[in-house]
């Protein structure tokens, strides 16, 4: 009896610690009904009841028999430019446009910062090469 009991436990602590890896190792986008944050804490917390409750209603079961599929542009240089979800400007000419005043703004700031440096560098070589004053 004792070693049944001791066995269940032992199975219990398994399902529970497979639950806990399979949440964290799961992407974001393959859970169902609440945000990764919260399956986490409902099958920490929760231990047993928590991992029957990710298995049945936050696991996608979907293809689990089957291997995952490569993503979609693996291999790419820019995986995250095929994120589900991701912003894609509708118009890519005002796009072109929003970027081209980015390099704008960016060279117009360097310049400033350089004259801005020159001008600090200038006083203070004025600054050393004046005698100093005793009073």
């Amino acid at each position: 009896m004792i070693f049944a009991d001791g066995a269940v436990g032992l199975m219990l602590f398994g399902l529970w610690l497979f639950c806990i890896i399979d949440v964290i190792t799961t992407d974001e986008s393959q859970m169902r009904n609440l945000p990764k944050v919260a399956w986490v804490l409902l099958v920490l917390f929760l231990f047993d009841l928590g991992a029957l409750i990710w298995l049945i209603a936050g696991r996608n079961w979907q293809g689990a028999g089957s291997p995952r599929p490569a993503p979609k542009g693996a291999g790419r240089a820019f995986p995250e430019y095929d994120r589900p979800g991701r912003y894609v400007p509708p118009d890519p000419d005002a796009d072109e446009a929003f970027l081209r005043s980015l390099r704008d703004r960016a060279d117009e700031q360097r310049r400033a910062y350089d004259q801005r440096r020159r001008e600090e560098l200038k006083a203070e070589e004025e600054r050393l090469k004046k005698p100093p004053t005793d009073n």
